[in-house]
């Protein structure tokens, strides 16, 4: 059972669900430490007090806010945890709204909800049974790690699913990146629909999405532990320059055929065609029609 993140009640309305908060994800990275390599000593991390210069265990650390250079105001986990925030033990609904109203960048992390007592129970189901029907999210606040915190509460399989999101004014405005000015035809566009088609899969599962990179980590790990001969590393191709846009979604799209092996119905690929030549303007069509009613001339 993962451990408990943080305990308190969700507050809806007048009613309280009391609930324990739980991770809902895992980390499977690799973790490595610092090692002296002249004698594979482990090198750790010391705090100093700058003023004293010696070493200071963590009962005499605190923490501080520097307001100015070398002014500092204490502040205690006491003071703290006293902050006058109704969300410092709850998780204050505060509206609902349609889940596509909610851009995926302001979602963070997500925590299992888990009723805490049978008290909770009776008031959990109505949350989670009334967010199902609804077909709507909660947006909430909490306090967690002396800060109060925005998060996204929906349904998943029965249980309280809580994200993390970020404040509106957390979230910098795309214009900064300079996205780039260029003209795509609509050929290029079906070509890429066409790729997208035999990219679509049912679900996020499967041998294609799984971190090799951690599995290559622990190939070697193995490996130097058995004193084998390290893994080969398939060289991987570098990407062509793409000069002929076209091309290069032909060939995507025949490349991703032939690794699925699928029949799908997907878009077919536009040919090449020569431009379709101009419709005569209405001044010409005119003068044409002038001409050809004309009677030819007697000699």
């Amino acid at each position: 059972m993962p451990r408990t993140v943080w305990t308190g009640a969700i507050s809806f309305g007048l009613v309280m669900v009391p609930v324990r908060v739980v991770s809902a994800t895992e980390d499977h990275s690799v973790r490595f430490h610092q090692y002296h390599t002249e004698d594979m000593g482990r090198v750790r991390v010391k705090k100093f007090c700058e003023f004293e210069d010696r070493e200071v265990p963590n009962s005499e650390i605190g923490k501080g806010f520097e307001y100015a250079k070398d002014q500092v105001v204490p502040i205690t986990d006491a003071e703290l945890r006293g902050l006058p925030l109704p969300t410092a033990r709850a998780i204050e609904i505060e509206a609902f709204v349609p889940l596509e109203d909610i851009d995926p960048i302001r979602i963070s992390e997500g925590y299992y909800l888990q009723a805490d007592g049978k008290v909770a129970a009776k008031p959990y189901k109505l949350l989670v049974q009334a967010l199902g029907r609804s077909a709507k999210v909660a947006v909430a606040k909490h306090a967690w790690s002396g800060r109060e915190r925005l998060g996204l509460v929906r349904v998943l399989d029965d249980v309280l699913v809580l994200h993390a999101m970020r404040w509106p004014d957390e979230i910098r405005d795309p214009a900064t990146v300079d996205p780039p000015t260029a003209d795509v035809t609509d050929g290029e566009i079906d070509g890429a629909l066409a790729l997208i088609d035999r990219l679509t899969g049912d679900d996020l599962t499967g041998d294609d999405l799984r971190d090799t990179y951690t599995e290559a980590l622990h190939q070697i790990i193995k490996a130097k532990r058995e004193e084998a001969p390290l893994p080969e590393v398939e060289k991987a191709e570098q990407p062509a320059k793409v000069l002929d846009l076209m091309a290069a979604l032909n060939a995507s799209v025949e490349q991703a055929k032939a690794a699925r092996s699928e029949d799908a119905d997907v878009h077919e690929l536009p040919s090449q065609k020569a431009a379709p030549a101009r419709k005569p303007s209405a001044k010409k069509k005119a003068a044409a029609k002038k001409t050809s009613g004309r009677r030819p001339r007697t000699a």
